[in-house]
């Protein structure tokens, strides 16, 4: 194709796409401060980097990416796309961005705020001439103030119209990029009970010292990211140091390589990694599992999620694997009587559901339950000395992997998953336990991090255990087979969630199956 065609045509597409997206006005009229302002916005890739942005923004707007129904967490992100103040870096920090967030279930609100007036057709040319000229931070002076209103008050309009969006007005955050990441970090200070963002997220941005003051007691928790290149890590290092000395919740990426305005460009740099550290921070802090959808009222929901968010960061910070979890009853369990096979269920919360949900199955198998939701294997692999070994059992049967594959504690290939696997298992064997391995369940979908496509990677992982298991002599519980429907994922009148997690008639089909196994690892086959 005809380069000179190709930038008008990717830009037709993208004006096409956001034509499909509702686009708000952030004032009822006139911006307040840029009342005279009369010039039009244009989105353009006519100019001396041919990158695609928008410029001379005089009418501030939110455009809405909402998530496909059914999907959405109720968490909402508004985006800020950096430039200097002169453009809007609408591709790689706005459109692709709001994209991402959309499909992990959160609605996106893209800001388009207000810049300063390009005179001519190229921003670009005019932002390097007042950079040679030594002007920048003069020229932006005036329109700074304006831009950090803009982004307080679209947190301001999100949380006021939550309801119309199914969004908690208490999961309202905001991400920015350079120019951006400025308006972003801005609205952490001096704001009010309208207009306080939830957590903030900033990427190269500019945020000096003097920024930092006046600190507020109940600051939002904040994710920064920046490549050591670039002169922006310095502030977000000094940003992170700021918020960590206040005792407030902070996590930093800083890259070897990546320069500014990588935004979500794939460059095969370090930085390229930001996207998935910010996905596990959002996972971390509770932002991708779905409010809770029982009648309980937004106050109720909301107190819910401020106990949620304390109990995340309280974990990460104390007891990441859980080693206290059993550890009382643990401590009151007695060493095996002569003669006792004693058996031992690792996993996460379906096999912590399983001892619930039919707790006669364990009582009167003399099985004991030693599931945590929402663990991984890295996790299970921490605490099994404790929660396996010490106890002293015959047999454990280890199930893990599905939240490996959730990325419930960040991306891990699934090389590594079975790696955790095997190595609980050799564990088990030195310490004169016999190993039962079991399938991972099936999923298609994970209703706290959706779009990424579990059910094969669930079938592949299976596939490794199984053949370790065959391998190395071992009982392989496969669950997978009897639950499965034709699309991959567990048949849905044997799930209390349409999609991972069992419900009792499910556990009704895997008991025989996993006795079997442990009755053969008993006799010695």
């Amino acid at each position: 194709m005809n380069k000179k065609l190709l930038l008008p045509l990717l830009l037709l597409f993208a004006i096409s796409a956001k034509a499909q997206q509702k686009v708000i006005s952030l004032y009822p009229g006139a911006a307040p401060g840029s009342q005279k302002w009369d010039w039009n916005q244009v989105e353009s890739a006519d100019n001396v980097f041919h990158g695609n942005v928008i410029y001379n923004v005089s009418h501030p707007s939110l455009t809405v990416y909402a998530p496909e129904k059914g999907a959405n967490t109720g968490t909402a992100v508004i985006v800020c796309p950096g430039g200097g103040l002169q453009t809007l870096s609408i591709e790689h920090e706005g459109y692709a961005v709001a994209k991402w967030l959309q499909k992990k279930g959160i609605t996106a609100f893209l800001l388009e705020y207000r810049l300063m007036h390009t005179l001519g057709n190229d921003p670009y040319k005019e932002m390097l001439a007042k950079m040679k000229a030594n002007t920048v931070l003069h020229d932006q002076a005036p329109v700074a103030p304006l831009a950090n209103a803009d982004g307080r008050n679209a947190i301001a309009y999100v949380r006021a119209h939550a309801a119309e969006y199914g969004i908690s007005t208490s999961r309202i955050g905001i991400i920015g990029f350079s120019a951006g990441g400025t308006i972003a970090d801005s609205t952490a200070f001096g704001y009010t009970a309208e207009n306080k963002p939830d957590f903030v997220a900033s990427v190269y941005a500019y945020f000096p010292q003097e920024m930092q003051a006046n600190i507020p007691q109940d600051a939002p928790p904040i994710f920064l990211a920046a490549a050591a290149d670039d002169q922006s890590s310095i502030y977000s290092t000094l940003l992170y140091n700021t918020w960590i000395n206040a005792k407030h919740s902070a996590e930093i990426h800083i890259y070897s390589k990546g320069g500014h305005g990588f935004g979500m460009k794939t460059q095969n740099l370090p930085s390229d990694n930001w996207i998935d550290q910010f996905n596990n921070w959002l996972n971390t802090q509770g932002l991708l599992t779905p409010v809770d959808k029982t009648n309980k009222s937004p106050q109720q929901r909301d107190q819910d999620w401020a106990n949620w968010q304390k109990y995340v960061e309280d974990r990460i910070h104390n007891d990441w694997a859980w080693l206290k979890k059993y550890e009382d009853e643990n401590a009151k369990l007695p060493p095996p009587a002569p003669g006792e096979k004693r058996v031992v269920f690792m996993g996460n919360s379906i096999t912590e559901n399983w001892g619930h949900m039919d707790s006669a199955f364990f009582k009167n198998n003399h099985y004991i339950s030693r599931g945590i939701g929402g663990q991984t294997s890295t996790q299970m692999l921490a605490r099994f000395r404790e929660d396996v070994i010490n106890l002293k059992p015959t047999a454990v049967v280890i199930a893990a992997g599905i939240n490996d594959i959730a990325q419930n504690t960040g991306p891990i290939s699934l090389e590594n998953i079975f790696g955790n696997i095997v190595s609980m298992a050799e564990l088990a064997k030195a310490n004169g336990i016999k190993p039962i391995l079991t399938s991972i369940l099936p999923a298609s979908e994970f209703p706290w991090h959706p779009g990424l496509g579990p059910a094969e990677k669930v079938i592949k992982v299976n596939a490794m255990v199984k053949a370790y298991a065959a391998k190395n002599h071992l009982v392989y519980v496969d669950y997978w087979s009897a639950v499965v429907n034709d699309k991959n994922g567990m048949k849905p009148e044997l799930t209390m969630d349409k999609y991972v997690h069992p419900n009792l008639d499910g556990y009704k089909v895997m008991e025989p199956i996993v006795m079997k196994g442990i009755n053969e690892t008993l006799k010695g086959k």
